[in-house]
Order: structure tokens, then sequence, then C-alpha cells
């Protein structure tokens, strides 16, 4: 019986020894630019890292702590001002329209100033110091102590009242002010904010088919989480796992709320409740801080900018420690502005506080500062660099671009609903939903008939699912750098 080779077989000897198209294994691609060479080729068995570390998540970790829940949505409450302080305008006799707190939310009876307060109202026209005759709603009229009258200011909220004390006549009750009348001064009771969030469902899965997960093959792949082998479904495995874990992150830093009518809700609401779930950025631009730099190209590049933003801090919690993670322009605009504040040293440059000599690499760059009472300390933000993240985003449009975010250090004392008490949390936290029959922080599961069957589908599907949110807490003490 005669055996006839296939007419594409590509593994007949010669008889002499010379290289033919008939006796070498061609395993060259189409244009012969591969395997198809004279010799074997210097094969590089490792695959190249070019991207260096790949994935961006982290940042939470480092900054905030995660804790578990079983509601569908965390509730939590945070103090008010202690002070009583209001803007408004003020007429020519003496009558305070009360139109916001200092915070720019809109008052109108609620206020907490009373009959018999000693207050400061200042504007542009100067600072008097006056006390309270009587009170319709949102009007207040004043009396004053050192003027005729207070310098009328009509200008919508351009007159700030502060009340720092009170003053009554001898042997006379709250409601009355040298004589009987039906003013009440009433009790001021604390005011507080309460706020929601809820969680977000996130999923994804990789699937390999059977055949594929039996291969072998000749480069060796490496992932972040540091493993390594020559099977091509192990490495696109590990990639899916840490895309995950940074759309994790990333959801609890870009996520928004729905509005309850756009189309978002339309397409994946089944309940009352309303889709996606608040962000930290969101957030910040909602309840905290936003300041586009003296130039409004780089924030905080200059110690002008940095002084507003002590200002601004001033007014707010006062928070001494802050972490400032910021992307790769500003973190080098930062490090020209300290270094600009240096007197340089005869012989060379000379930065911080250690000694460049000329024996050694000169280090041109600053993690932290002080500046009044205030530490601060930088961090690359990687997640604002990359250019297949944030950094693509800030590139398409420079106008909106993000350039960091400075975050309180330590812990916050708010009244937690779920809990019934006061508990100290950090600034940043995580809640994820968990009980004692299914932890949702991160789940993984195999499916398939690769390995431990439990289908008859011919693969392995390896599903990942979380469901949580982001809590900020405090964020008049957050700045957004944009």
């Amino acid at each position: 019986m005669a055996i006839t080779g296939g007419t594409n077989l590509n593994s007949v000897p010669a008889s002499q020894q010379q290289t033919l198209s008939t006796n070498y294994l061609d395993l060259s691609s189409a244009d012969n630019a591969g395997w198809g060479q004279q010799y074997l080729p210097d094969l590089m068995e490792k695959e190249a890292e070019v991207f260096g570390p790949r994935t961006i998540s982290g940042f939470l970790s480092q900054v905030g702590a995660e804790e578990a829940m079983t509601a569908d949505q965390v509730i939590w409450s945070e103090q008010s001002r202690l002070h009583l302080s209001y803007k408004g305008n003020i007429s020519g006799t003496g009558v305070f329209t009360c139109e916001t707190d200092m915070d720019d939310n809109a008052i109108t009876t609620t206020h907490g100033v009373r009959l018999n307060d000693t207050v400061l109202i200042a504007n542009a026209n100067g600072v008097f110091k006056a006390l309270v005759s009587s009170i319709t709603g949102a009007a207040i009229t004043v009396l004053t102590y050192d003027a005729a009258t207070v310098a009328a200011l009509t200008t919508s909220k351009a007159t700030t009242l502060l009340v720092y004390g009170s003053e009554y006549a001898k042997g006379v009750g709250y409601n009355q002010v040298g004589g009987t009348h039906s003013d009440t001064r009433g009790a001021n009771e604390p005011q507080f904010k309460t706020f929601t969030n809820k969680p977000i469902i996130m999923k994804d899965y990789y699937e390999v088919s059977g055949s594929d997960a039996s291969r072998i093959g000749w480069i060796e792949t490496s992932s972040e989480e540091g493993g390594a082998g020559y099977l091509w479904y192990l490495k696109a495995e590990s990639d899916t796992r840490a895309r995950f874990n940074d759309y994790i992150e990333m959801s609890m830093l870009e996520s928004v709320k729905g509005s309850g009518s756009n189309g978002v809700d339309a397409f994946l609401r089944d309940d009352a409740d309303n889709v996606g779930t608040q962000g930290l950025f969101d957030a910040i631009e909602d309840r905290g801080n936003v300041t586009t730099g003296v130039t409004g190209v780089n924030a905080s590049t200059d110690l002008a900018e940095f002084d507003a933003i002590l200002a601004e801090f001033d007014k707010q919690g006062a928070i001494e420690e802050n972490m400032m993670f910021v992307n790769r322009a500003t973190s080098l605009a930062m490090d020209d502005m300290l270094a600009a504040m240096n007197s340089y040293g005869a012989g060379g440059t000379s930065y911080g506080v250690f000694n460049n000599s000329e024996d050694m690499a000169l280090n041109l760059g600053f993690s932290g500062f002080r500046r009044g009472s205030y530490d601060f300390y930088k961090s690359d933000f990687r997640y604002l660099n990359d250019l297949a993240t944030r950094g693509g985003i800030n590139a398409a449009n420079a106008t909106n671009a993000l350039r960091g975010v400075m975050i309180p250090a330590g812990t916050s004392t708010v009244y937690d609903q779920q809990m019934g008490s006061n508990i100290k949390r950090p600034f940043l936290h995580v809640r994820y939903r968990a009980s004692q029959t299914d932890d949702r922080r991160m789940k993984s599961w195999v499916t398939g008939s690769v390995g431990a069957a439990t289908t008859a589908l011919d693969a392995m599907q390896l599903h990942f699912l979380t469901e949580r949110c982001l809590i900020t807490q405090g964020a008049n003490n957050f700045m957004l750098l944009k």
C-alpha cells in the first residue's frame, strides 16, 4: 500500500546537507517572516511588560477603610456649624433680611437669630455692632451700639450678620426689652444634615474553552498579581480580574446618582430606588470645595493659591494633615514652587533640608511641606496620569481636566442611623453588602466543565461580582483640583 504525503507537507528529507523548501518545518506566518528562516530564531520566552504596572487600584485602600452592611442604603448625619452667621441685605432702617447661611444654603424663617442677641453687621460700608430688637420671619431688625444706623446695602448676600452674644435689662424675662411685648426668644435646637448613598452591583466574567485551557503556549506570561506561566488563559483570566478591580476603584471615584427620570433609570430600574451611586469626585463637587488655581490651568502651583486653600480650610473643619493625590504636571509644578522658595546655594542647587553634594544624585522632588498650621503630603495619582484612564480624559478636555484631590487625614465623628450611636469613621470608607449567607465584597466563582464540572458547557467561566458604595463624610474638608 502506497502512502502519499499531503501536498503541503513540508518535511521531505534531502539527500544532501542543504537548505531546501522541502526539508524544514515551516511554521512561518504568511509573509515568511517568522519561523521560516534558515536558522532557528533566538526565542525570547518572557513576555515584555512595556506599560509597567497597568492597574490603578490601591488609592482607596490608602485613604479609607471597608465595612460590611446589610441594608439597601447608607444614612448618616453630619453636624452643622456651631455658631450662627448669615448672609443677606440690610436697609437704611436697620432691617437685615436673611437669605442664606455661610454655606449658601437658602434660609427663610429657619434661622437661629433670636430676640436680644448681640450681632456684628459687616458689609462694604463698614462693621457695626448691634442688638436684635424684633424678628418677623427672615426680617431681623437691629439697633446699633456705636452708630446712628447701619449703613444700607441692598445687594443680595453682600452683608454678613454674626451672633456673638446677648444682653438684657435688669429684672426682665426672655420676652421683654425694656417692657412687655409679644416677641418670643425661643430656644435654639442643634441642626444636622442627613445624607444617603446606595450601593451598586458590578459584574464581569471570563471564559475559556476546554481545548484552549489544555493548550500550552511558548511565551511565558506574567500578571500584576504575581502569577506566571505558559498558559495564555491564565494571563487573560488575571487581566480580567485586575481590570475588574480597577473598575471597582474607578466606580467609587467617578459614579453619580441618577436623577430618577433619565434614560439609565428607565433602562435599569426595577423598583423605587434610583440608579447609580455617588462617587468621591461628585461628592466633593456637591458638598466640598473646588479650586481651579490662580492660572486656571494647574491648581496649587504657587503660594498664593495655597494660601487661598488654607483660608477656605480655616472656614471648614481646619483638619491639619491633608493628603494630596495629583497628576504629574501638578506634582512637578508643586516641586518647582517649593524649590523657588529656596535661595540657591553657592556650590550648586540646594533643595530641601538635606545636603546635595556633587557626589550624590540631586533630589529635585518634594513629598510634602508645611504652610501655616497645615501639613500637606503629596503623592502621584496614577489614575490621573495613565492615558488609558483619566489621563486620556484630561487630554481630551483640558478645560475640565481633573488635576488632583486633597483628602483630610484622620477620622470624623458622625451619627450612624443603622447603629443608633455616634461613631468614628475615616472620612472615606467603602460599605459593601454582606451577611452570614453571602459576602458581596468581592465574589468569584467558577462554572463550566473544565476542572470541577458544574455544567455541560465545554468551557470554564470565571465570574466576578461586588455590591458597594463609597461614603464621603465631611466633604467640606475635601478639595478638588481642576
